[in-house]
Parts: structure tokens; C-alpha cells; sequence
């Protein structure tokens, strides 16, 4: 077994740490415009957008936080507290321990605030100590940044490392019910948000989310499932077989990332070169990938349960070109690329193979997001 670790960096210098936080602070705030995009595209819809937009929120208030606890990285602070691991290999995302960690924090920060100054206390000292001493106040600095770290993770809507199922009604149909069922984990194999949509009927007696023994298991048996080497087909079986009742009839796995650039990671590749020749400005040498699997039931099927009864069954329709299907486990695979103009310049220029059927979705210096 590889050691992983190898590929892990942390930030040490507080300039790098704030450039690093501040391009992530302008990438999440892209992907919210791309979901837009991909809904006026027609691939998702209103309750679709709704649901990712939270997701990708999520991860934006993750970063935040975490920009808040590594404020003061690199500076003589009189206590050591560490600094940010990412991945500079496989994904360019926080190493999978730092959610834990934070996840760990969340528990804990009502009693580091009880024991912390208020923010207004902290800037009166600070001040008295600039003027005053002529002094830099480092260490209030770093108590202030600490209190601001612990008041993100209060206000909650952060992206964990394991964000539960939740379920959203779309209607009711002669006897059944269609949900929705939406959760995230973040991939400790590759350290990358992953999000999972399933649209399902429920032809139980109770409705699901009122439904006190189904309910937690669909929860439990989601949860457990959510590994990205599993294949979609595997796990919405797995769902089927699991459940005589509730009916799969559609599931999408989102990655989000991985994110390359040329001050931080080290991916190899054709984005590498494009964006070494490309020699964009701060803020706009970046580029992040997008993938989108889906899966679709293509019929039903029944099949005896005991003497006298039959269950439905979903059967998955497979990607049936040249029987990739069975490779990637679902219906279509869709990759795409957000990237910002001047790097997407040198990539129409270079035009490197592998790249004519990924999706482009350029952001302009103003902000707007055009679709190729």
C-alpha cells in the first residue's frame, strides 16, 4: 500500500496560506454561478439547484473557517497550533483529517469561546498595544482569529466529513411518493467533496421521512455506501435489494474537483502545461474539474419474495458504447472544467487530446460563467 501522506503539503508561510484560501474563496463562489448555468443548460432543475447550491455553500463556509484558524500561519504567535495539509497531488483540497479535526472543534467550541475575550475586547487590547507599545499584537491577533474560527463552526452550514441524507417531496402519484434524497461525504481516499442525488417512489404505507424504522436505515445503509470506489450501479442495487418498497430511479454522483494550479499542486498532465503557459495573474491560475455520473432505471422487473408475493426491481440502464457501462458503473459520465479566461485561451490554443468532449465553463474577469 502507497504511502498517501507523501502526497500531503502543508501551508507554512502566511502569505501562501492566504493566497491559497482567498483563490478557494473565488472558485466556490463560481461554482454557485456554474450550477445556475447548468440549470438554464437544462440539467438541472429548480429543486436540483436548490439542493446543490446548499451543498456548494457548505463548502465555501468550510473554507472560511478554516481560513480563520490558519489566520496567523507562519507568525511567532507563542503557541504552536499548526497549519493547513492539503493534497498537492490528486486533488488540491484540505487533507481528509483537517474536517475531522474541525468536526471535532465544532463539539468543543461554545467552551473555547467561554474561555476567549469578546472580539471587541480583543481589538481595545490590540489597539492599546499599538499605539501604546508600538508593538505588533501578534498574540492577540492569533486569540482574535481563534475566536472567529469558533464562531464560523457555531453558525454551522459547513461542509463535513460525512453530511447526512436529507429528503425533499417532488409529488405524490396514484399511490406513491417521489423524493429527492440528497447527502455528501468528503472522499478520504482522494479528498474531494462528493455529492449524491437519488430520485426514488415510495410505495411503503408511511411516508419515508415520517417512517421511524425506515427512515434511519435508508439513512444508515446511504451513509455506508458513499465510498467513491463503489459504482453507482452497485450502490443503487444494493438500495434496491435492500429496500422491497422504495424504488430507485435515478442517481447522480457529483465530484467536485480535482483543483489544479500552478503555484500549489503538482498535477502532471496537459491542464499543468496549460496553465504554466497561460501565466494568468493571481486569482485567475486555477482550473477546477467538474464530474458528473449518472445512472437511470431503464425498466422493472418482478421477482417472487416468499409463495405468495413479488417485489419490484429496478434494471439499470448501462452506458452502451462499446460497454463502458460496465466499466463506470452508470448511464453516462459528463466531465467538465471551470477555468478562467486566459488559461481557457491556452487551452482552445493547445487543444490537447482528451478535452473536445469535456464541458468548458469559462469565467470572464467580471465574473459571468459562458458554457463550451
Amino acid at each position: 500500500m502507497s504511502d498517501t501522506t507523501r502526497d500531503h503539503k502543508a501551508l507554512l508561510d502566511t502569505y501562501a496560506s492566504r493566497r491559497y484560501f482567498r483563490k478557494f474563496e473565488r472558485i466556490t463562489d463560481h461554482l454557485t454561478r456554474v450550477a445556475g448555468t447548468r440549470a438554464a443548460e437544462g440539467a438541472l432543475s429548480d429543486l436540483d439547484v436548490s439542493v446543490m447550491t446548499r451543498y456548494l455553500r457548505a463548502i465555501s463556509h468550510t473554507f472560511r473557517a478554516l481560513s480563520m484558524k490558519y489566520l496567523l500561519v507562519g507568525r511567532e504567535t507563542g503557541r504552536f497550533f499548526g497549519s493547513l495539509s492539503f493534497d498537492a497531488v490528486e486533488s488540491g483540497f484540505p487533507v481528509f483529517n483537517e474536517l475531522l479535526v474541525m468536526a471535532n472543534d465544532a463539539q468543543q467550541a461554545q467552551t473555547h469561546l467561554r474561555n476567549l475575550p469578546s472580539a471587541e475586547d480583543l481589538k481595545d487590547q490590540m489597539l492599546r498595544i499599538i499605539i501604546g507599545e508600538r508593538d505588533i499584537p501578534v498574540k492577540l491577533q492569533f486569540a482574535l482569529s481563534q475566536r472567529l474560527y469558533y464562531e464560523e463552526l457555531l453558525r454551522g452550514d459547513l461542509f463535513w466529513a460525512q453530511n447526512h441524507p436529507q429528503v425533499e417531496w417532488i409529488e405524490n402519484k396514484e399511490d406513491r411518493r417521489r423524493y429527492l434524497l440528497h447527502w455528501a461525504v468528503y472522499d478520504s481516499q482522494v479528498n474531494l467533496p462528493t455529492i449524491y442525488l437519488l430520485d426514488l417512489e415510495d410505495s411503503g404505507r408511511v411516508a419515508l421521512p415520517k417512517d421511524e424504522r425506515r427512515w434511519p436505515e435508508v439513512q444508515a445503509h446511504l451513509i455506508a455506501q458513499s465510498l467513491g470506489g463503489l459504482k453507482l450501479v452497485t450502490i443503487a442495487r444494493g438500495f434496491d435489494e435492500s429496500f422491497d418498497d422504495l424504488h430507485p430511479k435515478r442517481l447522480r454522483r457529483y465530484h467536485v474537483g480535482p483543483m489544479y494550479s500552478s503555484a500549489f499542486t503538482r498535477q502532471s498532465g496537459p491542464l499543468r502545461d496549460v496553465l504554466e503557459q497561460a501565466r494568468a495573474p493571481e486569482g485567475e491560475d486555477w482550473a477546477l474539474a467538474w464530474t458528473v455520473e449518472e445512472l437511470l432505471s431503464e425498466r422493472v422487473k418482478e421477482e417472487r419474495a416468499g409463495w405468495f408475493s413479488t417485489v419490484e426491481r429496478e434494471v439499470f440502464a448501462l452506458d452502451p458504447f462499446s460497454g463502458r457501462g460496465v466499466d463506470t458503473g452508470a448511464t453516462r459520465m459528463e466531465r467538465a472544467i471551470i477555468v478562467p479566461q486566459r488559461p481557457f485561451q491556452v487551452l482552445e490554443e493547445l487543444n490537447p487530446p482528451g478535452f473536445a468532449s469535456v464541458r468548458k465553463y469559462v469565467v470572464s474577469p467580471r465574473g459571468q460563467v459562458l458554457s463550451y
